[in-house]
């Protein structure tokens, strides 16, 4: 029998970074759509300063208008230090706490204003909190397939630091392609690599691509063995903290049907999937997609962990 995929559906990375807000109430309307579809995972809003990313700031006003109910999903929250982790873990839904983890140290002070030594150690902090409070922190690899920052990058670099963060007890990686640089052979060879390397932990991908690439990208990343997969309906998305027009996320509508085909994902409520693309196609209206450049500009100098220190 085939073993089913984690299939985590990512509104919170479509979000962060369109122009407009979106008022909480349709944000709320479309998450709890979206809690019925069936997705293991959710990843839904961030606990993280309202000054670097203005649409999530009413994450805990999101939160709380939930109808989890019967749903199988779980939440997950982005959280970029250690007063986001503690805040989010106040929350009993929320089941996982996402951290990006860089290993282009250029984006890591950029993402979070710290070096990813400083970062390392606030994982280790969170990872601790998670435990306390019977959450599972999924660690994510950013710049997992190179950058466009000219910092050191090759495969051996993430292999030491997924190597560095299993020995704290990590269980969840996942392999961020932030900039959408990666080539469907690079897909395969790191990311089965690190399965290999460590076989006692869940392995994920976080692909950004074209319509174009999308399946090459996705065969390559089943080929090796990987068993999370994050996705975006209508493939919006991507980090407005990066220096670079973004190619957008993987998009879920493409990703369902090939995964279906291959018997990977199980039973999707298909009534609930229809409008929830129906309501993203509201929210994320054509020909609105956001040029982040002046906005990089006017919020880059603004980060949460400044307010931390």
């Amino acid at each position: 029998m085939k073993q089913w995929i984690e299939l985590v559906e990512c509104p919170r990375d479509a979000m962060q970074g369109w122009k407009q807000f979106i008022p909480t109430e349709k944000k709320v309307r479309y998450l709890n759509t979206l809690l019925k579809v069936g997705f293991h995972t959710l990843d839904f809003g961030s606990f993280v300063s309202p000054k670097a990313i203005p649409q999530m700031a009413d994450t805990k006003d999101v939160i709380r208008e939930l109808n989890v109910g019967s749903s199988t999903t779980r939440l997950l929250a982005i959280v970029a230090n250690i007063r986001g982790a503690a805040e989010a873990c106040s929350y009993e839904l929320v089941k996982y706490l996402g951290f990006p983890f860089s290993i282009s140290n250029t984006f890591q002070l950029r993402n979070t204003n710290s070096t990813i030594e400083h970062s390392f150690n606030i994982v280790q902090t969170i990872h601790r909190l998670c435990t306390e409070n019977k959450k599972q922190l999924v660690v994510y690899i950013s710049m997992g397939f190179g950058n466009p920052y000219g910092d050191p990058y090759d495969e051996k670099i993430v292999i030491d630091w997924v190597r560095k963060l299993t020995k704290e007890g990590i269980q969840v990686i996942s392999l961020a392609d932030t900039v959408g640089i990666a080539t469907p052979e690079q897909v395969e060879r790191v990311t089965q690599t690190v399965i290999e390397s460590f076989p006692g932990i869940t392995v994920g991908v976080h692909l950004h691509s074209t319509p174009v690439n999308h399946q090459a990208k996705l065969e390559a990343a089943v080929k090796a063995g990987c068993q999370r997969f994050d996705g975006a309906l209508k493939g919006i998305g991507g980090c407005p903290l990066a220096n670079d027009e973004l190619v957008g996320n993987m998009n879920s509508e493409l990703m369902i049907p090939y995964f279906e085909e291959k018997g990977l994902l199980p039973p999707l409520n298909k009534q609930a999937l229809s409008e929830s693309i129906r309501m993203a196609g509201e929210i994320f209206l054509l020909g609105d997609r956001r040029k982040l450049g002046d906005w990089r500009q006017e919020t880059g100098d603004r980060r949460e962990a400044e307010e931390e220190k």
